[in-house]
């Protein structure tokens, strides 16, 4: 089931809109905010979104963290690890795996920008999730918190690709030596192969480049054609120095 993304106490409108935009991008749309400081709604929310006005215009505003989880039966608190409590941790994988797994409602709790969640409210939480990040320098915002959840939730959803364009199957080998052939012959009329005795060897050379990048049979005319447009194109006199 889709998870709902919980802000507690948000502190900038500018933060929401982006956190909704990160959630819209991998398909999720229920917003829920807890006490944010300016209010709301907030008009600096909807420049920020960039088009993910769904999930704005129908998040839901709680006043405690308590009323916003009322109807979850999972909730997973994104924090580092608390060693004031005494709660399972959980990295992305497991949480989306667990999410995926629920039948009842879940919830991701984000605390302030700040500051992050405060104890009391985490533990209200089933679990903490925690982002495997660089110990020496942690410092995801909001958004960017969001979308690394959220994205991983999504990996379990058929959410919308870009249209996979079908291979062309490789040209037959006779197209193939076609192709060589004619190139080989407009090298030789053109003095490419020298010295003569290593004729063979630049011969062998050229089969392998050709090889190598198994044209499909639309691609070995192209190719055919564009050497016979150069062979045969009038030659234009060099421009004057």
């Amino acid at each position: 089931m889709t998870p709902i993304i919980i802000l507690v106490r948000p502190q900038l409108g500018q933060n929401v809109g982006k956190a909704a935009r990160a959630m819209l991008n991998f398909g999720l749309t229920e917003l829920r905010l807890v006490a944010p400081r300016d209010g709301w709604p907030n008009p600096e929310s909807g420049p920020a979104a960039s088009g993910a006005d769904i999930v704005l215009q129908q998040a839901q505003l709680f006043d405690t963290v308590a009323e916003a989880i009322a109807d979850c039966s999972t909730v997973f608190a994104s924090t580092v690890r608390r060693r004031d409590l005494i709660m399972p941790v959980v990295g992305p994988e497991e949480m989306a795996a667990e999410v995926h797994a629920t039948p009842g409602r879940t919830a991701i709790l984000f605390g302030p920008e700040r500051s992050g969640l405060a104890s009391e409210d985490v533990a209200l939480a089933t679990k903490i999730v925690t982002v495997p990040i660089n110990p020496e320098f942690g410092s995801l915002n909001l958004a960017q918190a969001v979308i690394l959840l959220a994205y991983e939730w999504s990996k379990g959803e058929a959410l919308a690709q870009p249209p996979v364009k079908d291979v062309e199957a490789p040209a037959p080998q006779a197209e193939l030596d076609g192709l060589i052939g004619q190139l080989d012959e407009q090298l030789l009329a053109a003095g490419y192969f020298h010295p003569p005795e290593r004729i063979t060897v630049t011969r062998h050379t050229i089969r392998t480049i050709m090889s190598k990048a198994r044209w499909s049979s639309r691609e070995v005319k192209a190719v055919r054609g564009m050497i016979r447009a150069l062979v045969e194109a009038p030659r234009r006199p060099r421009n004057p120095r």
